[in-house]
This record gives C-alpha cells, sequence and structure tokens, in this order.
C-alpha cells in the first residue's frame, strides 16, 4: 500500500507537467502531416484557402488549419465516350473518344469546378462535334492525327483554368450508319473498276509503245546492215576497178571466172545433190581460171 501511495502522491504533485506534456505531444502529432509522392493537400483555415501541401513532411497550425482535400496527382483515363457528330458533307458519325489528364493546381480544381470528369467529358463532346463538322468524311478518316492534335490544343485552352493539363487524347473510332457503309463501298467498288479499267489501258498503250519501239529499232538495224553491205561492195567493187585498172582485162575475167566457181561450189553443197551438170561456159571459165593462175604464179 505504501508504493500505491506514493504512485499516487507523485501523480498529484505532477500532474500539470504531465498534461502539459501531453499537449506538447498532441500538437506536434496534429502539426506535422506526411503527405504521400503521389498526392497533394488541400489546408483550409477558418473555411478559406490556406497552402497546398507537396509530398514529404509538412507543417500546419493544428486545431487552426485542417486538410480539407485529399487530391491525386497521378494521370487519371476517363471512360471511352461517344458522341453523334455531323460532317461538312452530311454524314452522320458516332465518334469514341478517351481523354487522359492529371491535375497540376489542387487549389483551382476544388475551387473552380465540381464535378471534373463530367466536365472535361462534355467539354470533349462539344469540340468534337465542332471539329468534325468543319470536315468531310474523307477528311476525318484520312487527317485522324491532325483532327486528334486539334481537339488535344482545344480542350487544353477550355480547361485550363481549373488547373487541369491533358495529356493525350484519342479517337478510337469512327462509326457510320449501315446505308452509309454500304454507299461507301459501292462508291469503294466503283473506283476500284476504274482503277483496274485505267492500269489495263495503260499497260496496252505501253504494249502498243514497246512494240512501236521493237520494230523501230529493227527497221534502224536492218538499215544499218544494208549500208554497210552497201559500203563493203563499193570497196569490193572499188578494189576491183584498181585492180583492172593496173592489172588490165585480165582481172576482169579471173574474178569472173572465180564468181563462177563459187556458184559451182555452192551448187554441189546442197543436201540431195548427188550429180551436178556444169554448163560449157563454166568449163571454159575454169580453164580460163587455171590458165590466169598459171600466168600469176
Amino acid at each position: 500500500m505504501d508504493i500505491e501511495a506514493l504512485i499516487i502522491g507523485i501523480l498529484e504533485n505532477n500532474l500539470a507537467w504531465l498534461l502539459l506534456a501531453a499537449l506538447v505531444v498532441i500538437l506536434i502529432v496534429k502539426s506535422v502531416k506526411i503527405v504521400p509522392q503521389s498526392e497533394q493537400h488541400v489546408v483550409e483555415r477558418f473555411g478559406r484557402l490556406r497552402a497546398v501541401l507537396g509530398p514529404g513532411i509538412n507543417m500546419i497550425v493544428p486545431f487552426i488549419d485542417r486538410i480539407a482535400h485529399k487530391i491525386s496527382i497521378l494521370e487519371r483515363q476517363l471512360p471511352t465516350a461517344s458522341q453523334d457528330a455531323i460532317t461538312r458533307d452530311n454524314v452522320l458519325t458516332q465518334v469514341d473518344t478517351s481523354v487522359f489528364y492529371r491535375i497540376t493546381e489542387p487549389e483551382k480544381t476544388v475551387y473552380r469546378i465540381r464535378d471534373v470528369d463530367s466536365a472535361i467529358s462534355t467539354t470533349v463532346a462539344g469540340i468534337v462535334r465542332a471539329e468534325i463538322g468543319k470536315m468531310d468524311l474523307d477528311e476525318v478518316q484520312a487527317n485522324r492525327n491532325s483532327l486528334i492534335d486539334t481537339i488535344k490544343a482545344t480542350v487544353e485552352q477550355a480547361v485550363d483554368d481549373w488547373g487541369i493539363e491533358v495529356t493525350r487524347a484519342e479517337i478510337l473510332d469512327v462509326n457510320l450508319d449501315a446505308a452509309t457503309r454500304a454507299a461507301m463501298m459501292q462508291q469503294l467498288n466503283a473506283e476500284r473498276a476504274r482503277r483496274a479499267q485505267v492500269t489495263e489501258a495503260e499497260g496496252s498503250k505501253r504494249a502498243v509503245e514497246l512494240a512501236a519501239d521493237a520494230e523501230l529499232y529493227a527497221s534502224e538495224q536492218t538499215a544499218k546492215a544494208r549500208r554497210v553491205l552497201a559500203e563493203a561492195e563499193a570497196y569490193a567493187t572499188q578494189v576491183v576497178a584498181v585492180a583492172i585498172n593496173e592489172n588490165g582485162i585480165e582481172a576482169a575475167q579471173y574474178q569472173i571466172a572465180l564468181k563462177q566457181v563459187e556458184a559451182v561450189g555452192a551448187m554441189s553443197s546442197g543436201d540431195g545433190n548427188q550429180t551436178v551438170i556444169v554448163p560449157a561456159e563454166a568449163v571454159a571459165a575454169f580453164g580460163d581460171a587455171f590458165k590466169l593462175l598459171k600466168g600469176r604464179g
């Protein structure tokens, strides 16, 4: 009992100090706030914005300041949204879009807009309708990347006051009604048939051109061959003329006899020619030729 009385006495004498120590501990706990890396905390003092706490250890005034909002700064993806849009050539389309964004200034997001996701979805739908209304259907299909960049830039300007950064905007699909698809397929088939006819016509034209070129080339080569033969004949004639001029009529008789001998040889070399009839003039030519040869020897 003496120990219990001693403890009670100590507590009664130091109660004020114990209460003070407990109060200090509570104040320290309340004043120190640890913010995760993926969040930012909005602090209010008497209902008004006091500060925005970043990741790490932060100090606030306990019982006066309070953390009113814990905002995630991770990138977010809006659910895929579909909206109807009419192109400049009056084609009804259904566009599926998706937007990625992140909060960069939580104080603006908290105090300037109530439902961020709904506000961004509505803004994107209006911008998509406006931009597609400026383009024909073929332009929408062909310039999708340009359209995405335009939508992203326009959305960024629209949500700038909300402390939001649009990181990416995507057009997932552009759907058409059944009647429009059937008309486009018919147009596509007609275009393919036209291209096939054009290709066939170009091929026929090219074939005619190549045939004409080949005929022209053959004619040119034939003309060249005739020219070469004519030049050779002229040269041979010139040589014979020189020989006749130098050696007299004997050279001419020798050439004539030599031609006759060559002609008879060509006749006897043919297939099935077992018997060769030699005219008397040819025999005399042979004799003259041999005489001329002997005379030259």
